[in-house]
């Protein structure tokens, strides 16, 4: 049901923060041009945390009109507190998603039957389906992959994005849960690797610069095509790197401005990024963005 290069799409914003719609709609378009299967909308790329249910409902709105069916629209969503997050859940439910994405707690720290439960009362009060999303780096908890095998039984739950960069992860994961339920990497560098061991694709942060490269790698990384998907990723690999210079979003809003698809917007507590990261996130756009520019015209 989800596979390919998604995009963990950025949330374009004006300098004073506020949302940025004819940047966004320019965003889907480079997207829908580019071959990313889908985007998720107000995740921590997005700068979930710092958006309002209003700004996702606008931005989602928007994309459903534009994406119209032509790839996944697929909401971000999360929270410590298990009834808040259940009524945006139910709150979402005319808005015509492919999916939710759902990110575990941040700070409280459940146990794994704590999440569990978690999960399992967001998937009943679901209309769509959900996504799980284990990033352990932000949210300081880890969905283990026995835990993620009861959850996979429930039926609203049909995959998850693991960014523990690891493909033994996902080994275990595909290993734990029943066939058919979808595993996707959360983690750029290790992406393509994660496609080998058997990942159905990526949820990429790198495919908001470059998304007809992260297309192809995954595309040739599915197909079993090692020697070109290593061939691509290994161009991408410094882009991969920089892009983790200075918190996410941060780099990557960065880069697209100097690309001109984006203003200089981005909301407290983060800034924008600093005059000393400039220049290794500059050259590592250039880098990637030549090497693009060859896998594109190979594949045309």
């Amino acid at each position: 049901m989800f596979s390919g290069s998604l995009v963990a799409i950025v949330t374009p914003m004006l300098e004073d923060g506020t949302l940025d719609l004819e940047a966004w709609e320019r965003l889907l378009e480079l997207h829908l041009d580019s071959g990313t299967s889908g985007v998720v909308v107000g995740g921590s790329t997005g700068e979930s945390v710092t958006l309002t249910d209003a700004d996702q409902d606008t931005l989602l709105a928007h994309a459903r009109r534009q994406v119209a069916g032509r790839m996944k629209l697929i909401a971000g969503v999360g929270g410590s507190a298990t009834a808040a997050v259940v009524a945006r859940v139910q709150a979402l439910a005319g808005a015509g998603l492919d999916a939710l994405l759902v990110a575990t707690p941040a700070y409280n720290r459940p146990t794994q039957e704590g999440l569990y439960r978690h999960f399992a009362a967001i998937a009943a009060a679901a209309s769509c389906p959900v996504l799980l999303y284990n990033v352990p780096s932000r949210t300081a908890v880890d969905l283990l992959p026995a835990t993620v095998a009861r959850l996979a039984e429930l039926p609203r739950i049909v995959g998850i994005k693991e960014a523990v960069g690891d493909p033994a992860r996902v080994r275990e994961l595909l290993g734990a849960v029943p066939q058919g339920f979808d595993v996707l990497s959360g983690d750029d560098a290790t992406a393509c690797a994660a496609v080998l061991a058997g990942a159905h694709g990526v949820i990429s942060v790198t495919a908001n610069v470059v998304p007809a490269a992260l297309a192809a790698m995954i595309g040739a990384a599915s197909r079993g095509e090692r020697d070109l998907a290593a061939q691509i990723d290994a161009s991408l690999a410094q882009l991969h790197r920089e892009l983790a210079l200075e918190s996410n979003p941060i780099p990557v809003k960065w880069a697209l401005a100097e690309m001109k698809m984006i203003k200089p917007g981005i909301r407290l507590p983060l800034t924008w990024l600093s005059a000393a990261a400039q220049p290794r996130v500059r050259a590592a756009l250039r880098t990637a963005l030549a090497a693009a520019t060859v896998t594109q015209v190979r594949s045309a």
